[in-house]
């Protein structure tokens, strides 16, 4: 099958960790035989500031770790119908221009033989509802959503005639457990600033606990002010911005333990839904402590696969828990890798994506999904 993905960018993640979930899943497509072209604007905003950034090295970076995967950038005098023509799935993600999405609904409309799916991975559904209702969704077989409750606000708006949960994932064809790599420093978080989504958070439940405990670390992430790197540094935690993605996992190993923050519109908005660096961080098989967030869905195993803590005070008794405690420090690893590699890769969503156009009539993934059924 031909699958087509609009996407902000999957050549960059920079402030764009959605990124990470459709270059796994385009890998897996074309790992089981499928063609999957991702197109983005050539001057979107997340890869213009990574090429200011770190210059054409970071697209280098790209094309060596992820060989496999075809860009194509677009402009406005790019043919979108021609280049759709011949497709028998379009996936259009949720940071395309409001007019592009109408147009690939129209060229659905005037003929178009492919699935055609909206791909809703971020909370303006709650924190901007102008926005989402002004895109005309109206020719589009269905919606994805990245958790229940942003589906169910779908739902009562109306918008798209479908709506299907469809979580984000590790992509374990790249992140997993680097056994030959020993831990030289304690503490790791990798996410960006998220300006007032998660400021305070990010100060209660990572530099804060630092601090106290005397902790040495590592920050990753862009976006940060100038205070923040001050109070970064203050806790003895390096910040070393932007970090390509085939090296966070050797990142990870490098460290003890690493934290999850959740941005504020999901944890209060739309829970049950954590950020993708969560099913990264434990697919390496590195102890995690979270921030709170409610895990409505029942993805993990809280208290398992990782610690919850629901301030700072406790976070920081976890971290020195675990920090000198090995034998919970490998149960979590354990615990969290067994749960992402039974339920949340970007394996299982393939299958769930086939199961999903089957449910909205293409024949091609029907008849997949009945061959696959046949030979299980």
């Amino acid at each position: 099958m031909r699958f087509v993905f609009y996407t902000h960018s999957v050549v960059s993640d920079w402030n764009h960790g959605n990124a990470h979930f459709q270059r796994g899943v385009m890998r897996e497509l074309i790992a089981s035989g499928h063609h999957a072209f991702a197109l983005e604007p050539a001057d979107g905003w997340s890869r213009s500031n990574l090429l200011a950034e770190k210059g054409p090295f970071a697209i280098e970076r790209f094309r060596k770790d992820f060989p496999e995967l075809i860009p194509v950038t677009y402009d406005a005098s790019f043919d979108h119908e021609a280049w759709i023509a011949n497709a028998d799935v379009v996936i259009v993600h949720e940071w395309t221009d409001p007019d592009l999405v109408a147009r690939i609904g129209r060229a659905k409309l005037n003929g178009g033989n492919f699935t055609l799916l909206f791909h809703d991975t971020h909370h303006r559904a709650v924190s901007a509802t102008q926005w989402i209702s002004a895109l005309n969704l109206e020719h589009y077989d269905g919606v994805l959503l990245f958790g229940e409750a942003l589906r169910e606000s779908y739902l009562r708006a109306g918008w798209g005639k479908r709506a299907f949960t469809w979580h984000e994932a590790a992509d374990d064809r790249l992140f997993r457990p680097q056994l030959d790599v020993e831990p030289q420093s304690d503490l790791v978080w990798i996410g960006n600033w998220g300006d007032d989504e998660r400021s305070a958070e990010i100060d209660q439940f990572l530099i804060e606990p630092a601090r106290g405990l005397g902790l040495s670390g590592t920050v990753h992430g862009v976006r940060y002010p100038a205070e923040a790197l001050a109070a970064l540094a203050d806790a003895g935690l390096r910040h070393e911005g932007w970090i390509a993605n085939a090296d966070v996992p050797k990142t990870f190993a490098q460290h003890r333990v690493t934290v999850h923050i959740p941005r504020r519109p999901y944890r209060e908005h739309l829970p049950g839904i954590p950020t993708i660096r969560m099913f990264e961080a434990l697919a390496c098989g590195i102890p995690l402590i979270s921030a709170p967030w409610s895990d409505v869905e029942g993805l993990f195993r809280p208290g398992k696969d990782f610690l919850f803590a629901r301030d700072g005070a406790e976070l920081r008794r976890h971290l020195r828990d675990v920090l000198h405690d090995a034998e919970l420090a490998k149960a979590l690893a354990v615990a969290g890798l067994e749960t992402i590699l039974a339920r949340h890769t970007c394996r299982h969503r393939v299958d769930e994506l086939f199961d999903i156009l089957a449910a909205c009539g293409n024949r091609a993934a029907v008849d997949s999904t009945t061959a696959k059924e046949a030979a299980a």
